[in-house]
């Protein structure tokens, strides 16, 4: 295993490979058909949870000063609700953004200083206990992938599908 340069990044430097290695998992055998599917009209689509879960990445390496242009903004930009009107990208464009934007992303984290990850970063929460700088916000971005792929799980189950692998892959070393 990769060794972080700040020991304060130990828990999410996995979470991070294992996110990776979920989100491929969680799309496998989805069809670009099945992922813009909804649950009643109630549910988001698995495109939608998707390209959310792209956008974390792209929100990681904004955090960590890279400058990196998140090609889907227009449609998952701070978090925003599903829009029925709009024309989502594909799911195939969603996972090449994803491995492109990852591997990137992930030697950053690698490379990041505890001073970097102690710098004040206001996400307006304003939660009393929770101190506002880049590492708590990396935090908060591997939350809600935690969270989209508890989603697009649940999803697999209402379209029809298998419950999602844990087979890692090898060749996945971001």
């Amino acid at each position: 295993m990769d060794t972080p340069k700040s020991k304060k990044l130990d828990i999410i430097i996995p979470a991070y490979r294992m996110h990776s290695q979920s989100f491929f998992n969680a799309l496998d055998g989805i069809t670009e058909e099945l992922a813009l599917e909804r649950n009643n009209a109630k549910t988001n689509h698995v495109v939608w949870m998707a390209g959310n879960f792209v956008t974390c990445r792209y929100w990681i390496a904004n955090l960590l000063g890279m400058d990196e242009k998140d090609p889907n903004e227009a449609f998952f930009k701070d978090a925003m609700a599903l829009d029925e009107k709009l024309e989502y990208p594909s799911l195939e464009s969603l996972r090449k953004d994803f491995k492109a934007i990852s591997p990137k992303v992930y030697k950053k984290l690698l490379e990041a200083t505890d001073e970097q990850l102690s710098k004040a970063f206001s996400f307006g929460m304003n939660v009393p206990f929770v101190e506002e700088n880049v590492l708590n916000m990396i935090g908060m971005c591997i939350g809600r992938e935690d969270y989209l792929l508890g989603q697009i799980g649940l999803m697999r189950k209402l379209l029809g599908l298998k419950a999602m692998s844990y087979e890692m892959n090898e060749k996945i070393n971001y």
